[in-house]
């Protein structure tokens, strides 16, 4: 069966200017929905996936049938509760669980998109979601949410649409991508590009895929998730079902099996060009630059009440740099709170059960909520 037949889809019919000059049109843009719309409207939160995410936040993933990847977050109950609030998710342009990206057909020649498809950003992304909540008629969200690039998202949401969101929480990110990140995801670009089976981006043509590479990749990107603690905590110098090394390069190493594992399930749900192009959004990312070097000016025209959230062993995206998203709000005289979680669960802290995380997502959702801000 095709991904795209168990893919609720919006057909968005209205030009969108990219970033790098080019407009696309009648274009697809996936999406899942959780918990109910209420009469008012205004209970709805638009959820930003991370890098490797999709619109399946919660609940079974029809696709992977797997737990959807805010599952610990995202549900009846939950600190951010479906009794309450209506929930809606779309998988990024650029990505490849439904929504407009490289493995799309190009009408132009009848095969997929490939290494043809435009170069996208995080501004794009979000532009392109903007049209679930006239396609809802919602008026005004009652809060936008993410972690990791979906944290950009949200940046650049509130940036781009500053009174369309009453509060927001950006959790785990930063307003510009680092030297070190985009360092980090051009290992994992090259990974894929030194597979043979690239073949410049049109593998699917040939009815291939370079799997090893983006396994490689993958590997590569998750060290980066986790935090030296927990590492050594959870698999330390432990071997691999054996008592003694094999002198080889097999995976003496339980955190070698651990890696190849994480490599080998990935390629069976995630595009190697949607890999390409996503990063590249991310490495591009720079909310500062767009305002002439000044993070405040992003957001001087909203009233938006901001709650930011780090972790204490994320190195990926660490405290200092959300916490300049803070000294920039405050700047200009923001509603904004800040909360870093003690957690040594690394940059993931945001996708694992981490109670005192999901205790402040709850309580901030809530009293906002319940304020009616």
């Amino acid at each position: 069966m095709n991904k795209t037949e168990k893919v609720k889809n919006l057909i968005i019919d209205k030009p969108l200017k990219l970033d790098c000059g080019k407009t696309i049109v009648n274009f697809p843009l996936a999406y899942e929905t959780y918990g109910q719309l209420n009469e008012k409207r205004d209970n709805a939160i638009l959820a930003f996936h991370a890098l490797t995410g999709d619109q399946f936040a919660a609940e079974i993933n029809p696709i992977t049938k797997k737990e959807g990847w805010w599952s610990n977050a995202l549900g009846p109950g939950k600190a951010i509760d479906t009794n309450k609030y209506f929930v809606i998710c779309a998988n990024v342009i650029g990505g490849c669980m439904g929504s407009y990206g490289p493995s799309n057909i190009n009408p132009e020649n009848s095969k997929p998109f490939g290494t043809n498809f435009p170069v996208i950003t995080i501004n794009d992304m979000v532009n392109a979601q903007y049209h679930l909540l006239e396609f809802f008629k919602i008026d005004k969200l009652f809060s936008v949410v993410g972690g990791s690039m979906g944290g950009m998202q949200v940046l650049q949401f509130v940036s781009n649409f500053p009174n369309k969101s009453r509060t927001a929480i950006p959790i785990a990110c930063t307003a510009s991508h680092s030297a070190q990140n985009i360092a980090l995801n051009e290992l994992g670009r090259q990974s894929i590009m030194a597979d043979h089976n690239w073949s410049n981006g049109f593998y699917e043509e040939n009815k291939k895929l370079p799997d090893k590479g983006l396994a490689v990749a993958r590997m590569a990107a998750h060290i980066t998730y986790l935090s030296k603690k927990g590492l050594q905590e959870k698999f330390g110098r432990k071997l691999q079902e054996r008592d003694d090394l094999k002198f080889s390069f097999d995976a003496d190493f339980q955190i070698e099996s651990y890696l190849r594992y994480q490599g080998s399930v990935f390629v069976d749900r995630f595009d190697a060009n949607s890999y390409l192009y996503i990063t590249r959004a991310m490495d591009y990312f720079d909310l500062t630059k767009q305002f002439n070097g000044n993070l405040s000016k992003a957001f001087e025209k909203s009233e938006t009440k901001f709650f930011i959230i780090s972790f204490t062993s994320d190195w990926l995206y660490p405290t200092s740099e959300n916490r300049d998203i803070v000294i920039a709000l405050n700047a200009i005289g923001k509603d904004v709170g800040f909360a870093e979680i003690t957690s040594d669960k690394g940059h993931d802290s945001f996708l694992l059960d981490v109670p005192d995380f999901l205790n402040a997502i709850k309580n901030f959702l809530n009293t906002s909520y319940n304020k009616k801000i």
